[in-house]
């Protein structure tokens, strides 16, 4: 098989192990692009018997060695991390690799639970729970034990519980609650926004220090409809509203004067809305 036939079988399920990785959709795009480089510049490429194993391993360590050597900058993140939003494009259903990017494990509050694993123990985890490679093959991808791997994978297993309360009933019914939840905050409906939005819901705003943003979460309904409530009346007439699909949800997209300034995601509990995420960093931004 040659290198463009790869890309076109390969490129959706390794952009979305490094995104999952990384939380970062620029530096995964570039990793998978670097992936399918290195596998093209190779003189032996044609010696290689499993080329989607050789792939998820480049994809994988560029990952690692990603991760390693930004650790120090994420440690000094100002305010709240958030992943980039990954914003779904129109994919096409009858691309079987598209499967990776629709499940639950690809939400923002999932993200966040993968973001408290090591690097090694997210790599490990995401390799056998999502795409399901056996702990051999593991071991021979991050460099380490068979046992050890298996051991790895059971403790971040333990971790990354995901509680399937946060998610809503259906995509539908998320899609009409963000919208009711959006008209009611226009409109300054209090009490139909007590029946979409949680008691104690928590807003948390990236801003990466690169924009005005809360630099800690804002817990509460009180406080969190306060801080909205200032925002519209601050951009009168300038705020824009689109909903569409963010990681795997719905979500929306704010535009002040024509200019995306923020994008939003949700997670759930009992059917209302327990947390609000929102990107505003700039950087984060840009690739949309």
């Amino acid at each position: 098989m040659n290198t463009e036939e790869l890309y076109k079988r390969y490129k959706t399920e390794l952009f979305s192990l490094a995104y999952r990785m990384l939380g970062s959709v620029m530096d995964a795009e570039d990793i998978v692009q670097d992936a399918f480089l290195s596998y093209d510049r190779r003189s032996d490429a044609g010696t290689i018997r499993n080329e989607r194993a050789f792939l998820y391993k480049v994809v994988t360590n560029r990952c690692l060695d990603l991760l390693r050597s930004s650790a120090k900058k994420r440690e000094m993140y100002v305010g709240p991390w958030l992943p980039e939003p990954l914003i779904e494009k129109g994919a096409s259903d009858n691309d079987p690799s598209h499967k990776y990017l629709r499940s639950e494990s690809i939400s923002t509050a999932y993200l966040l639970l993968l973001q408290q694993l090591s690097a090694t123990e997210r790599a490990v985890f995401l390799l056998r729970e999502i795409f399901h490679y056996s702990f051999e093959e593991i071991a021979d991808i991050v460099g380490k034990s068979t046992a050890n791997c298996r051991q790895i994978f059971h403790r971040a297993k333990k971790s990354t519980h995901f509680d399937p309360d946060q998610q809503p009933p259906s995509v539908s019914i998320a899609e009409e609650k963000i919208k009711e939840f959006v008209n009611s905050l226009l409109q300054g409906n209090t009490t139909k926004l007590l029946e979409l939005v949680s008691e104690n819901v928590v807003l948390y705003s990236d801003g990466g220090g690169k924009v005005r943003a809360a630099q800690v979460p804002v817990v509460g309904f009180e406080q969190v409809l306060k801080l909205h409530q200032s925002v519209i009346k601050m951009h009168a007439g300038k705020i824009t509203f689109s909903y569409l699909t963010v990681n795997g949800l719905p979500g929306i997209l704010i535009r002040l004067d024509g200019e995306i300034k923020y994008v939003y995601s949700f997670a759930y509990r009992d059917q209302k809305i327990e947390a609000i995420y929102t990107v505003a960093n700039p950087e984060k931004l840009s690739h949309l």
